[in-house]
C-alpha cells in the first residue's frame, strides 16, 4: 500500500484499499479483478470502472491536488441539488515513476448514456433531436445556481432517457467555479465554449452517422443560444398580479413545468398597487417529485402527480407567508395543504376511487378541472365550486351505487 498515500471516502462505501494503487490506472483492466467495461465517453484523463457488488464506481487519474478541488465542487453542486455525478471520495498517490497524482471517485450514474451511444445505437432516434433541450436545459440550471462550467460539452454530459425524455448530468468539473451568482460575460463565455465544443463534438458524429437536419454542425452554436436565451428569459421573467388573480400564479406554474422545470421557491413582493410575482426555478428528474411528496406527507402518487401537488405546496407556502409576514417552512406549508385540501377533496371523491392508487389521480382532475373554470371566468373560482362541478360532471362507478 505504499503507492496510496491517503484516501478519503464518504460513509456508505467501499474503502477501496483492496484496489491495485501500486499500478497505473491504465493498466487497471489487467491487473485489477474489480474492473468492469462500460459505455464511456471522451475524456482527456484515464478513466477506469470498478464493481463492488451492484454498485459501479469511475476512478479519473488527475495531477495532484485536481481529484480534491473536483470532488468539493462536486460535493457543493449535490448539495444545491444540482444533476451532476455523485461524488464518493479522492485519493493522494504515487505513481510506478515516483512522481505523485490524485484520483476522483464517483459513483456511476445508473442507466445514463455518453452522448455517442444515442447516435450509434438504432432505437434510440427519438431522443438526439431533445439532446440539445436537455443540454440547454442542465447549463440554465447551473448558471441559476452561480455554476460557471468552464468546459461544458457532450463528451463531459451524461444522458439518462426518462419517459421518452432527456435528461442532462454534468460529469466533468474540472475547470468549474461556484459563485454566488454568475455575470452575463460569465454566462457568455460559457455559452461560447459549449457552441465550440457541440461543434466538435458533432463533426465526430457526422463521420460516422448522419445526424438530424436539427443538428447541423455549422448551425449548431447559433441553434443552442436562442434555445438557452428563450429559456434563461422565461424562468427569469417577472410576472405582475392582481390580489384576486391567484389563478396567473398557477396558470404561471404550468408554463414552467411544461418547459421542464419545477418551481423551488415563490416570492411575493408588494408593489403598492399590486402584487409582483418572482420565481427562481430549477431544473429536477422526475424521482425528484416522488420522493419529496413522500418525504413531506407519506403519499405515494406518480411523477407528474406528485409534481403538480408539490407545486400546490410551494403555492400555499407563498401566500402564507405573505399572510404572516414571515418565512414559512415547506413542512408547515405540506402539513396544511393535506389537511385543508388533499384530504377533504380525497373524502369528497371516494365515489369516483376504485382503488387508493386512483386518488392522487382524480385530485389532480380536480385541480386541473378548478384551472379551466378559472381561465374561463378569469378568476379564481376555488377548490368548492369547482370540486361540484366535477363531481355533478362525473357520476360514480355503478359498483359504488347505492341501491
Amino acid at each position: 500500500m505504499d503507492h496510496l498515500l491517503s484516501i478519503h471516502i464518504r460513509p456508505g462505501h467501499p474503502d477501496f484499499l483492496d484496489l491495485p494503487w501500486d499500478a497505473e490506472l491504465a493498466r487497471w483492466p489487467e491487473v485489477c479483478g474489480r474492473f468492469v467495461e462500460l459505455q464511456r465517453g471522451l475524456s482527456r484523463h484515464e478513466v477506469q470502472f470498478v464493481a463492488y457488488g451492484a454498485s459501479v464506481y469511475a476512478l479519473k487519474e488527475l495531477p495532484e491536488g485536481l481529484a480534491e478541488r473536483e470532488y468539493d465542487l462536486l460535493t457543493e453542486m449535490r448539495g444545491k441539488g444540482l444533476p451532476s455525478v455523485h461524488p464518493v471520495g479522492h485519493a493522494l498517490v504515487r505513481r510506478p515513476d515516483g512522481s505523485r497524482g490524485s484520483v476522483l471517485l464517483t459513483r456511476f450514474l445508473e442507466a445514463s448514456l455518453p452522448y455517442r451511444v444515442l447516435f450509434q445505437n438504432p432505437g434510440l432516434e427519438r431522443y438526439r433531436e431533445r439532446l440539445l433541450d436537455a443540454m440547454a436545459s442542465l447549463l440554465v440550471r447551473l448558471h441559476l445556481a452561480g455554476v460557471f462550467w468552464g468546459d461544458c460539452s457532450l463528451s463531459n454530459t451524461l444522458f439518462r432517457r426518462d419517459a421518452g425524455e432527456l435528461g442532462a448530468y454534468l460529469v466533468d468539473a474540472e475547470t468549474s467555479e461556484i459563485h454566488e451568482t454568475l455575470s452575463d460575460g460569465q454566462r457568455r463565455l460559457d455559452l461560447m465554449i459549449l457552441a465550440e465544443n457541440l461543434s466538435g463534438d458533432l463533426c465526430d458524429i457526422a463521420m460516422v452517422t448522419e445526424l438530424p437536419a436539427a443538428l447541423r454542425p455549422e448551425d449548431i452554436g447559433e441553434v443552442f443560444d436562442r434555445r438557452y436565451q428563450g429559456l434563461w428569459a422565461e424562468v427569469n421573467r417577472e410576472l405582475v398580479v392582481g390580489l384576486g388573480e391567484r389563478w396567473r400564479i398557477h396558470d404561471r406554474i404550468r408554463t414552467l413545468n411544461g418547459l421542464g422545470f419545477s418551481v423551488g421557491e415563490i416570492e411575493l413582493i408588494a408593489t403598492g398597487e399590486r402584487d409582483r410575482l418572482r420565481m427562481r426555478t430549477l431544473v429536477t428528474d422526475r424521482d425528484y417529485h416522488r420522493h419529496r411528496l413522500h418525504d413531506l406527507t407519506g403519499l405515494v402518487a406518480l411523477e407528474r402527480q406528485s409534481e403538480r401537488m408539490l407545486n400546490e405546496i410551494e403555492e400555499l407556502r407563498a401566500r402564507l407567508s405573505q399572510e404572516l409576514k414571515r418565512d414559512v417552512p415547506v413542512a408547515v406549508a405540506a402539513f396544511r395543504w393535506q389537511c385543508e385540501l388533499w384530504e377533504p377533496t380525497v373524502q369528497r371523491l371516494t365515489p369516483l376511487i376504485p382503488s387508493p392508487a386512483d386518488a392522487a389521480e382524480r385530485y389532480c382532475q380536480v385541480q386541473e378541472h378548478k384551472w379551466f373554470l378559472s381561465e374561463q371566468a378569469q378568476d379564481d373560482v376555488g377548490l368548492d365550486w369547482a370540486l361540484e362541478d366535477y363531481l355533478a360532471r362525473h357520476p360514480p362507478f355503478p359498483s359504488q351505487e347505492k341501491p
